[in-house]
């Protein structure tokens, strides 16, 4: 590597594991790597942080970002992915088809309503391809030198297209996306699925184990402990039964 993860601003949660809490919205950017690959996990939310993030992962890897897993379409985690040119795009099933059409609209309209640039906005929707792989149940990526990464579709929950990311190790580490948040009280949108989400937090847990390091879409870094707290709050907020 070319700087320590200290030296670019990013946490190392890992060996050749990190994230960047990105300003603005407090979203949670990931970045794995391996001998052959890198994985960038979310894209941050315009093409001017995205290409800033792909810059940074080259400094960091003297390499290009070669894959990029987005966790959920909401414009903080997606409106930068078109800046990683060349990468391979991975996205729960049927997430291509929320980004087309009406749904390409409700995102610009989502990310205006929450203060960003209107042009900025419109660059990023114009620019957005949907991702190229869709996981529909687990996904493993190998990016050499015995690092392998579980994709998962957890979902439905926040959204009806969550997709987590595990990276095995000393310690594990989970990337959540919005599933789990730590800023703040999980947000719940008129796209979120209520009645499934702590559902989607048991099948999490299962695949992460109590040891694991979970890294929330927003927010620091939490323990399972947090995870399972958080699952029995949403069952509550939402009247699920246990």
């Amino acid at each position: 590597m070319t700087v320590t993860w200290e030296e670019s601003g990013w946490e190392q949660l890992a060996p050749g594991v990190g994230r960047r809490r990105l300003p603005g919205w407090d979203c949670t950017a990931g970045l794995v790597v391996g001998a052959d690959g890198v994985l960038a996990v979310d894209a941050g939310s315009h093409l001017a942080e995205g290409a800033r993030l792909r810059t940074e992962a080259r400094e960091l890897t003297g390499r290009r970002v070669t894959h990029l897993a987005l966790t959920h379409p909401h414009f903080d985690h997606i409106l930068g992915a078109p800046a990683f040119a060349g990468a391979e795009v991975y996205g729960a099933v049927g997430l291509d088809v929320a980004l087309a059409g009406r749904g390409r609209e409700e995102l610009r309209a989502d990310a205006v309503r929450w203060g960003l640039d209107p042009a900025a906005a419109d660059e990023a929707v114009a620019a957005l391809v949907p991702p190229r792989h869709a996981v529909s149940g687990e996904w493993t990526l190998d990016l050499g030198g015995g690092r392998q990464v579980l994709l998962a579709n957890v979902g439905p929950g926040h959204t009806a297209y969550d997709l987590v990311v595990l990276v095995p190790g000393d310690p594990e580490v989970v990337f959540c996306g919005d599933l789990v948040e730590e800023s703040d009280e999980p947000q719940a949108g008129p796209d979120a699925v209520p009645s499934r989400w702590p559902d989607a937090l048991d099948r999490l847990l299962r695949l992460g184990g109590e040891d694991a390091v979970y890294v929330p879409g927003h927010g620091a870094v939490v323990d399972a402990a947090f995870v399972r707290a958080q699952r029995d709050a949403l069952a509550a907020r939402f009247g699920v039964s246990e």
